[in-house]
């Protein structure tokens, strides 16, 4: 496998001039192009009243990292050392916005599914899984990466190496990537599940793999309103607040469902369960490596499940099954919470970040290595007002209101997108973004989207805002 370019070359200038004829090694047989491919744009030229043409905004999707198994999206196996061109999209300038994403609070104007779709609304989104990855773009799914396990839905175990669109899924609003497996929800509320089934990861009732989406078939009445998977269990809130969950829970109470509803076979339970010890309705959920995490309408964060790194940020190591409030969070505001291996971060609706757990590879982003007990202020973020945020295993990364990408954590794979880091970066670097001679303007992030050993971002090439900003946590 080849870099893309030298680490002695830190100049973005050089690498820009490298950026298309840099040699690859490659184990497949695709080749890699200039070209950066456009995956959606209007079907027809809108117009207003005047017959004018509406203003589009081109959205570009970008990756960094390690490869290896197709992961970047860019057609061969690569590391990328800094953020590079996958895909365009043009979207209409004031009808799109992005979808739901785990973890977070949606904005009251951008809840309703039916009216989205019927007016016209344009919603994307991205996830990064442990070794595959995914866009989302007005009802359609592309998905590339690792196939192994049936991860990417297509009726086979190969891996893709380029943006691919999975025809057996329609009218998608939210994607979650987990470990070896994919969790879709649709315009309609149902939750779809594919890839490998083990420790009951699906909710099929089994534990064998999944080639293709599949139904999952809760309990619940009404419909499903948000998602959320880690390597190898689900949460699932309905539009009352019901959270439901299932995957694998070996004693650690990551499950929340205490201890007469433990696991029915091999350290999972395939059948999705209602946590009935949330004492109030939860609006979003975010599954990290053994624990999990809830936010309540009014931004109270409730967690549950394994503590050994105080990833559930009350000051010890006491776990469980049983979901309880964050005590230092008490009349704390929370709108996004993100969980990773064994940390976790939450976005306060003041635009502040906080961090706690393990930090042996500097992801909690406090200048150093010290695992944290308690909910703590990144200070480096201080004098930044944050929208976004979100987590890999090791390594975490947040996105101003003036559309700044940072990140932190772990980087032995290039994962932070910037050149010449140390393998670990205790605190937020900025990512700088290479402009070429392409016509179109700045980069402003709108979401990022961290795996194991790579991440990704949407950006948009004008400084123009989003259909419902307060979705991004303007106000």
């Amino acid at each position: 496998m080849s870099v893309h370019l030298s680490l002695r070359h830190r100049s973005f200038a050089y690498l820009n001039r490298r950026l298309s004829s840099s040699p690859f090694s490659t184990t497949t047989t695709t080749t890699s192009t200039s070209k950066i491919p456009t995956l959606y744009e209007p079907t027809a030229a809108p117009t207003t009243t005047q017959n004018d043409a509406v203003p589009t905004t081109t959205l570009q999707l970008l990756s960094w990292g390690r490869g290896a198994s197709g992961q970047l999206g860019g057609g061969i196996e690569e590391i990328r050392l800094y953020p590079t061109p996958v895909a365009n999209l043009v979207v209409p300038t004031s009808s799109f916005t992005l979808s739901p994403t785990q973890g977070r609070i949606q904005a009251p104007n951008c809840s309703n599914q039916k009216n989205n779709a019927d007016s016209g609304v344009v919603e994307v989104g991205i996830s990064c899984g442990l070794f595959h990855s995914s866009l989302l773009v007005d009802g359609k799914l592309w998905i590339w990466g690792k196939g192994d396990g049936g991860r990417l839905g297509f009726g086979h175990e190969n891996s893709l190496f380029l943006p691919t669109l999975n025809p057996n899924l329609d009218s998608v609003r939210f994607v979650a990537l987990g470990g070896l497996h994919s969790v879709a929800l649709t315009a309609t509320g149902e939750v779809y599940t594919w890839g490998y089934g083990g420790f009951g990861a699906l909710g099929h009732s089994v534990y064998t793999r999944e080639l293709f989406p599949r139904l999952v078939e809760g309990s619940w009445s009404g419909k499903i309103r948000h998602i959320s998977t880690s390597g190898t269990h689900t949460g699932a809130i309905t539009e009352s607040g019901e959270l439901y969950t299932w995957g694998r829970d070996e004693g650690d109470g990551r499950l929340g469902l205490g201890p007469n509803r433990g696991p029915n076979e091999g350290g999972g339970l395939s059948i999705p369960s209602k946590v009935k010890a949330l004492p109030m309705p939860v609006t979003a959920v975010s599954c990290g490596g053994f624990f999990t995490m809830a936010l309540t309408e009014d931004g109270e964060l409730w967690n549950w499940g394994a503590n050994s790194n105080y990833e559930l940020g009350r000051g010890d190591k006491v776990g469980g099954w049983t979901p309880k409030p964050v005590p230092s969070l008490a009349g704390i505001r929370i709108i996004q919470i993100e969980s990773g291996g064994y940390h976790s971060l939450a976005l306060t609706d003041e635009g502040k970040v906080l961090s706690w757990g393990h930090g042996g590879h500097g992801q909690l982003g406090n200048s150093s290595l010290q695992s944290q007990k308690t909910p703590t202020v990144v200070e480096a973020l201080t004098d930044e007002r944050v929208i976004y945020i979100a987590c890999g295993g090791s390594s975490s990364a947040a996105i101003t209101d003036k559309g700044k990408l940072y990140m932190w954590g772990y980087t032995k794979d290039s994962q932070l997108g910037v050149p010449g880091l140390p393998e670990i970066q205790p605190s937020p670097v900025e990512v700088k973004f290479l402009m070429e001679d392409d016509g179109l303007g700045a980069h402003n992030v709108l979401s990022v989207a961290v795996g194991a050993s790579h991440a990704m971002c949407l950006v948009s090439r004008f400084a123009t805002g989003m259909n419902c900003p307060t979705e991004l946590g303007e106000k």
